[in-house]
Parts: C-alpha cells; sequence; structure tokens
C-alpha cells in the first residue's frame, strides 16, 4: 500500500464522518445506513493505522 492510497483512504473516512453527521442530525436517521457507515469508516480507520503503525522494512 502507498501513501496514496492511505490518503484517498483518508478522503474516503473523512467522507463518511460528514455523512454519519448528517444522517445523525436527521430527524429520523436511518439506522441501518448509519451502522453500515460507521462499521466501513471503522474498517478504513484499521485499515490506515495498520499501515501507519508498521515497522520500515515489513
Amino acid at each position: 500500500m502507498t501513501s496514496a492510497d492511505i490518503y484517498r483512504l483518508s478522503v474516503v473516512h473523512g467522507k463518511l464522518d460528514a455523512a454519519i453527521g448528517d444522517e445523525t442530525r436527521k430527524r429520523i436517521p436511518d439506522v441501518v445506513r448509519l451502522s453500515r457507515m460507521k462499521k466501513l469508516r471503522l474498517s478504513l480507520k484499521d485499515r490506515i493505522a495498520a499501515y501507519l503503525d508498521r515497522k520500515p522494512g515489513d
């Protein structure tokens, strides 16, 4: 995975943050949609963290 890939993942993560916020502020939020977006956001966060935590030369 390259730093460009990480950048793209972080951009998608940020967009998901915004979408989750928008959905949460709705009068009647779609809980299934919220759950899916939160799971995807967590998955992206884990992938980014795994890349950043790896040791050089791995």
